[in-house]
Order: structure tokens, then sequence, then C-alpha cells
């Protein structure tokens, strides 16, 4: 079958405790159809796969390692067939000095897949002799002793991000009650209850914080429409600073008591700002309906 030429493949591979989990997720948000610990042999079903797709899968990133029997003549002989289809994998290779690998597998308290009976470090030499000469074939080699996650994230999108694409960071605003408990994946929380609250006034009552006589009432408070203001700047500083550490996903809570009249208010007026300073913005009314 013919390959596309539209189709690519990218092979992460390396030595355990480089990274290759971190590279696959920083994939998997650029976009990539990312298969983890794939054995090599079934390579080519994969291209065949994405072929049939239509477009649909125009990128696969597959995750190999030496855990897979006949590691290296299996890739070697895959990657050859699927040279022949028109399509060339690019090698991601990840590797580490000897010391920060021990330091990382001794922080996670688990052995090396190749250590057997034998020392931490044993296991590490004896991967490295049977990844040498894919090492020396890859396309790209990152060594990863001296990088945290973010620096890491960041040469993988450098090297495998579409140039045309500027991934921005997906924000969620999430409105909520206090009295149903703090929303537990938020990474910022912010508490509207120092206005005061429209379920004391009869003919609000009935009504949520997207009715316009609740919206009104909510942003004609002292403080409101400061809170917005310098809230808005606040979350600009955080955000650039999100994008450049690598962070795709944000989630902002904004609290009342009930989840029902000021926090939904503030959060659509706040998400309706954030979106015209062009951040993706989506908002979500965790409590509303409830009693």
């Amino acid at each position: 079958m013919t390959t596309p030429a539209a189709l690519q493949l990218v092979v992460v591979t390396g030595l355990s405790g480089a990274g290759r989990s971190t590279a696959a997720k920083c994939l998997e948000d650029l976009g990539w159809f990312v298969v983890d610990n794939l054995p090599p042999s079934l390579l080519p079903t994969m291209v065949d796969l994405g072929s049939r797709s239509q477009g649909a899968v125009g990128r696969i990133a597959v995750v190999v390692d030496v855990r897979s029997r006949a590691f290296s003549s299996d890739l070697r002989t895959a990657l050859d067939e699927i040279e022949k289809r028109g399509i060339h994998a690019r090698v991601l290779f990840l590797e580490a000095g000897d010391e920060a690998l021990v330091r990382r597998f001794e922080s996670v308290r688990r052995p090396h897949p190749l250590q057997g009976d034998g020392r931490l470090v044993d296991g590490i030499l004896r991967e490295r002799g049977l990844l040498r000469d894919l090492r020396g074939s890859a396309d790209l080699v990152l060594d990863t002793s001296v990088l945290n996650v973010h620096e890491l994230r960041g040469k993988v999108a450098a090297a495998f991000g579409d140039p045309a694409e500027q991934v921005r960071l997906q924000l969620t605003v999430l409105s909520f009650g206090f009295k149903y408990g703090l929303p537990v994946d938020a990474d910022l929380v912010a508490d509207v209850r120092f206005l005061p609250n429209p379920h004391w006034v009869p003919e609000l009552r009935p009504h949520t914080g997207k009715d316009p006589a609740v919206r009104d009432y909510v942003l004609a408070q002292d403080g409101a429409t400061e809170f917005l203001d310098r809230y808005e700047g606040l979350l600009q500083l955080v955000f650039d600073g999100y994008e450049r550490e690598g962070k795709r996903y944000a989630l902002v809570a904004v609290g009342c008591t009930g989840g029902k009249h000021r926090s939904v208010a503030m959060s659509e007026q706040l998400a309706g700002r954030l979106a015209r300073d062009g951040v993706e913005v989506r908002v979500v009314h965790r409590d509303l309906g409830r009693e």
C-alpha cells in the first residue's frame, strides 16, 4: 500500500528514565497521535492504519523501548519497510548520563527493565549497548541529564511542532459554589463572596448569573469591575508564564456561596474579557441548577 506523503511518523526511543513519557505527552499536546510501548514489528501496521484514515491521522508518534523482544533487529526491519513505502520515520533518541538515570530510578523506587538480579548501573550499561547502533542513526538525539520537564518539552515542541500553528493555552473558567466543595483540579481559585449576594434580593433569587438582571446587579456592586480589571491583568501575567513553561491547559475557578449568581456572572464576564485578549477559553458552570 502506498503511504500518503502527508503522513508523518516519529519513533520515540532511547534510554529508560531519559524522558520518553514526557516527550510522548508533549507530542500528544502538539496534535500527534501517540501510541506507547508498541512492538517494533507493528510499526508498518500503524502506517497502514494512518494511510486508511484519509487524513484523519496525519501525524503518528510511536514510543518503543527495549522491553520489546528482538528490539534492535525488529525496529531496523520495520523502519526499512516503512522507508520502502515512501515515508521517512524520524527517530527521536533520548539519553542521559548514568548519574542522572540512577537518581531518577531511585527517586521512583523502580528497577531498571534490564537490571535483572544485578545492580541498577548494570541494567543501564546493558541498555546502552543494545541501543548504540540506533543512537548512531537517530535523526535527533537529546541529552536530558540537566533538562527539567519544561525544557525537554520546549525542545520537543521546537523539533516537532507545526510552525504554522501557534499553540496557545487552553483555558476553562469554572463557576462553583463553596458549599459544594472546591474544584480539585483548579489551578487558580477566585472568591467573589465579597460582593453582595443576589440570593437575598427576592426578585433576583429565582434567576441565575446568566440573566441580565442578575448580571447587572452584580457588576454594579462596589469592587466588581475593579476586581475584573485587576484579575484579568494578573491572569494574563500568569498565562504568559504558563505558555513559556509549556503548560497547555489551565482551569480558573470562580466561587461564591451556592454557585448560582455571583460566580456565574463574574465567570461569564471574566471569560469574555480573556477571549477578547486572544485566550482560547470556555466557560463551565459546575453547580448551576443545584438547590
